[in-house]
């Protein structure tokens, strides 16, 4: 996830590499969105509603799986990162998406896969194999420089259809809900994310003439920009 102000302390901190993320947005009837608040313990964001995602974890490169994204959302992917580092972020939103919100993206598979990571294992104990061919590739956004933090975030897209369970948790976001696109805006919502669903609002709409690229967000003198 990215930040969503300037720390006041950032010019004390050394440049940092932004850090590899990955999101998931969860799409319900063509109208709502899975959204979750941060716990007031985060430093980063806290009390911010946000889609279910996090850093990329060194088993989800790891872990294998044998259904691949779509050629189109490899494509797009690697224009920015390796085949390897492209499926990795894939990984990540599913496994993300399954700890904070207890949904899953996956299906049932002849291949069991055993798994010593402490974040897969309980995925895979399912019986099922992430479903990444059900993932689109929908926004990439860049922590500006000067935060404690920085995040590179690549936001996938799906439809709640191809996911199963109850909304549960791990408790890193409080308040899981299905939020109306005509309604977002009453919620506290991180800049970025509310930046990620004006755009997603206005491809429903069929006004967004970049529907088929990719969103690139971007700090430019302390706003945020959107490219394609």
């Amino acid at each position: 996830m990215l930040t969503d102000r300037p720390d006041v302390s950032a010019s004390s901190h050394p440049y940092l590499r932004p850090r590899d993320a990955a999101t998931l947005i969860i799409l319900r009837d063509q109208r709502e969105v899975l959204l979750g608040k941060r716990s007031s313990n985060h430093v980063f964001m806290p009390q911010r509603y946000v889609f279910p995602g996090g850093r990329v974890d060194r088993g989800d490169a790891r872990v294998p799986c044998p259904i691949n994204l779509r050629t189109d959302v490899m494509d797009r992917l690697t224009d920015s990162t390796s085949p390897a580092r492209a499926r990795a972020l894939a990984m990540a939103a599913v496994r993300e998406t399954f700890e904070e919100t207890g949904l899953v993206l996956g299906v049932p598979h002849g291949t069991h896969i055993r798994s010593r990571s402490p974040h897969w294992a309980p995925f895979f104990d399912l019986g099922v194999v992430p479903a990444l061919d059900r993932l689109d590739y929908f926004a990439r956004a860049i922590t500006p420089p000067n935060r404690v933090r920085r995040f590179d975030a690549r936001f996938f897209l799906v439809d709640a259809e191809h996911l199963s369970g109850e909304l549960t948790g791990n408790g890193e976001l409080e308040d899981l809900q299905w939020v109306d696109l005509a309604r977002v805006k009453e919620l506290p919502l991180a800049s970025i994310t509310a930046l990620v669903l004006q755009v997603l609002a206005q491809r429903l709409r069929g006004e967004d003439p970049e529907r088929e690229s990719t969103a690139l967000f971007r700090s430019l003198r302390g706003s945020e920009l959107i490219e394609h």
